[in-house]
């Protein structure tokens, strides 16, 4: 087994993203992706302070030749590293709007971040994933982050539902093709307020304990999926407070 295998998380801003970066880095270097070095560069430093190695680098998903210089960046970083797991936690779409309002740049937006940005992401990465096949510990592993609106298109949702429905089907035909390849592609239903800053305001299912979800049990379930062998592969996982209605 190789133990120069990398991580590299999409969308590495605080919340799920940085989580999930201080997980996986325990086991591996890791590079965290995002459009505004403010996303990542308290993150990067927390993991490289703490004995680990991060790399933080600036791009849009969304744009390929944005998306291409960062893997070329990667890759000089990172020499003869293969990739371990994959990350695609891009948040898109998120606007709260009656329908006849909402403009066809508000659909393109969503469609933009949710959809082409996982196609790019994972043109990227599926090839680095399959090359480690036969060197990972775990099977290679590419999750997707999901939401409630990746199931329900709720009112006043329409953007949000259309670029995370798109996200969940685009996930599923990457794991049918790439699954027997020795690829494991998960999608995560992330069904509730996740518990960081930003939501402090927001009260949920009364305010009770534990009623938000906290970022670092949704990191664990990702480091789960990663770990979980060829023989019980999970291509969807929902996760919810105790307390969530569904």
């Amino acid at each position: 087994m190789s133990s120069k295998l990398f991580a590299v998380v999409a969308g590495a801003g605080s919340g799920t993203g940085r989580a999930v970066a201080l997980r996986f880095a325990k086991a591996y270097p890791v590079v965290l992706l995002a459009r505004k070095p403010g996303s990542y560069q308290d993150t990067v430093s927390e993991i490289n302070q703490a004995g680990g190695r991060a790399v933080g680098i600036s791009t849009d998903v969304t744009d390929g030749e944005s998306i291409g210089l960062a893997f070329d960046s990667i890759k000089k970083e990172l020499p003869d590293f293969k990739l371990a797991a994959a990350v695609y936690n891009v948040a898109s779409g998120y606007l709260i709007k009656p329908f006849l309002e909402l403009k066809p740049e508000d659909l393109d937006d969503s469609l933009s971040g949710s959809a082409r940005g996982l196609f790019n992401f994972a043109q990227k990465t599926i090839t680095l994933l399959l090359d480690a096949v036969p060197e990972s510990k775990y099977p290679p592993t590419l999750l997707i982050t999901g939401a409630t609106s990746s199931l329900r298109g709720s009112a006043k949702f329409g953007t949000l539902a259309a670029g995370m429905f798109a996200r969940r089907a685009l996930a599923q035909s990457l794991a049918r093709e790439f699954h027997p390849q020795g690829v494991h592609i998960a999608h995560s239903i992330i069904d509730g307020i996740i518990d960081i800053p930003r939501t402090a305001g927001h009260t949920a299912n009364g305010g009770v304990e534990d009623s938000k979800l906290k970022p670092e049990g949704i990191a664990e379930s990702y480091w789960y999926l990663h770990t979980q062998p060829r023989s019980t592969f999970t291509q969807e996982l929902d996760l919810r407070p105790y307390v969530e209605k569904f």
